[in-house]
């Protein structure tokens, strides 16, 4: 099987968390969304507002309701049944244990019941391919700056499969300092979005708060003590919704100017032109504006997926598990999922 042979449509399941997604897309190498053929996603976000987070076994029972009527769905939009599938992805990792398993046990199910290869896709692989479903797609050798609820990570990409990491979160991830800091001063859920938003009317200089190890070398990432910062700046002010917009606006421009900071010297680093953002907060508008300023002045090229391609979904795995099915790889048909799961350790998809 490889890319000249393998031309039926792949099956992507994401379940990895909190919501449910499903693509159906044929591998085109030279353009690989144009093979798009159609996704779905559902967001289980109003289930866990009640809770102000994620409730696992809540998500697991959701998925378990949601994934096959969103097969149904996606392979309905796609004008196919599933004997015209060649192959069905699925994360296995990382992730919430019991929602790994929903999608893993529906795509296993289902791949013996076609008689296609079934391949799992690493979670963080999907987001950092997730900018190749685009008109331009970057090419390795590049650096990819992964942000979301829970990973803040530089990796060095020279390859598909041949990942380097360049630096990691020592605790909290962007994402989850953006819910928290949010959910702190009373923000709903969930709060990333709804502090990126009150951000916009805030003023920018009236807060200033550090940006975390950018005083030292280094690509690691640490922002539990800005969100400490955050909470001491608020339980000392007025309170009141300007100064709110305020402290919102200064925590965004010090997350933002830390994680341009460091991509930079992870392209030094590197030796890379090319810079790659996925991950939920890549949807971020300072995020996306400030890393776009600092490569046109500083001669590198930044390459971002689409907003609906930037949190969870199953295009990234349906991509992600083509290019690997192309290459020949497959599971065997035990279903078996990852909650952690080292990147490094892939194999090449050449």
């Amino acid at each position: 099987m490889d890319t000249k042979t393998f031309s039926k449509p792949v099956l992507g399941i994401e379940s990895s968390c909190d919501e449910t997604g499903v693509a159906v897309l044929r591998w085109e190498p030279d353009a690989p969304g144009r093979g798009l053929l159609a996704h779905a996603l559902y967001s289980q976000v109003k289930l866990h507002a009640n809770y102000g987070g994620v409730v696992p076994e809540l998500a697991s029972r959701d998925h378990v309701r949601k994934l096959l009527p969103l097969v149904r769905e996606a392979l309905a939009e796609a004008g196919l049944t599933p004997a015209d599938l060649g192959g069905v992805a699925y994360t296995a990792g990382p992730g919430l244990v019991g929602a790994l398993l929903v999608g893993a046990s529906a795509a296993r199910a289902m791949a013996w019941a076609l008689g296609v290869p079934a391949i799992a896709v690493h979670h963080m692989e999907g987001h950092l391919l997730a900018p190749l479903l685009e008109d331009d797609p970057p090419k390795p050798p590049f650096v990819a700056l992964l942000v979301s609820g829970g990973h803040s990570m530089l990796v060095e990409v020279k390859a598909i499969g041949q990942y380097h990491i360049l630096g990691d979160t020592l605790d909290d991830a962007a994402g989850e300092a953006f819910d928290k800091t949010a959910k702190l001063m009373g923000l709903p859920y969930p709060g990333g979005p709804a502090l990126a938003k009150l951000a916009e009317q805030g003023t920018s200089g009236a807060y200033r708060f550090s940006r975390p190890m950018t005083d030292r070398p280094g690509l690691d990432f640490s922002f539990s003590g800005l969100k400490t910062q955050v909470l001491l700046a608020w339980q000392k002010s007025d309170q009141s919704e300007q100064t709110r917009a305020d402290i919102a606006r200064g925590f965004e421009e010090a997350i933002v100017d830390t994680l341009v900071i460091k991509c930079r010297r992870a392209l030094d680093a590197a030796g890379a032109e090319r810079l790659v953002i996925a991950g939920g907060v890549g949807a971020n508008r300072r995020l996306r504006a400030e890393l776009a300023a600092a490569g046109e002045r500083d001669g590198f090229r930044t390459y971002f997926p689409r907003l609906q391609f930037c949190t969870d979904n199953g295009a990234m795995i349906a991509l992600a598990g083509a290019i690997r099915l192309a290459a020949g790889q497959q599971q065997d048909e035990t279903v078996q999922v990852f909650p952690r799961w080292n990147l490094e350790t892939l194999p090449p998809a050449a």
